[in-house]
């Protein structure tokens, strides 16, 4: 389906952080539109300071997989429609806003566990910053320039 790239944010926002409460979602938020905005690395070449692209870039956010860790992903942007509430937080965000727990950071992920890792990803670009509810937030490393 070709959602807007509003609804396309506001269902990306149900599904990776609908359960966080207010706080949880604006950082989650906050997050994607730091890839968009970011002036540097991976997420402005692939990106283009292009929220859609962002989005959709593969292998970021497990809510634009149909299969997750070799299994049916039943809890996608397609199967997740999005109250008003995900809509308001989107055009918060749209608006330049940006979740103070969230800060500069271009990385997040619910760890499962009360223990956040310093880096993520694997590749150490991203070093531990916050966490809100249950994501870990991780700022850029210096390594992630290079990428």
């Amino acid at each position: 389906m070709a959602y807007s790239e509003r609804e396309l944010f506001a269902r990306l926002i149900k599904c990776e952080a609908g359960g966080e409460g207010i706080d949880g979602m604006k950082a989650v938020a906050s997050v994607v539109m730091n890839r968009v905005h970011v002036a540097y690395g991976e997420y402005l070449r692939t990106g283009q300071g292009n929220l859609r692209r962002v989005i959709e870039q593969p292998y970021q956010f497990t809510c634009l997989m149909p299969e997750a860790y070799g299994e049916y992903n039943p809890q996608t942007v397609w199967s997740n429609e999005p109250e008003q509430i995900h809509y308001d937080i989107a055009d918060w965000a749209l608006a330049g806003n940006v979740h103070w727990g969230a800060g500069d950071c271009l990385w997040y992920y619910n760890p499962f566990s009360a223990i956040c890792s310093d880096y993520f990803p694997a590749t150490r670009t991203g070093s531990y910053f916050n966490r809100v509810g249950e994501h870990c937030f991780y700022l850029p490393t210096p390594l992630y320039a290079e990428t």
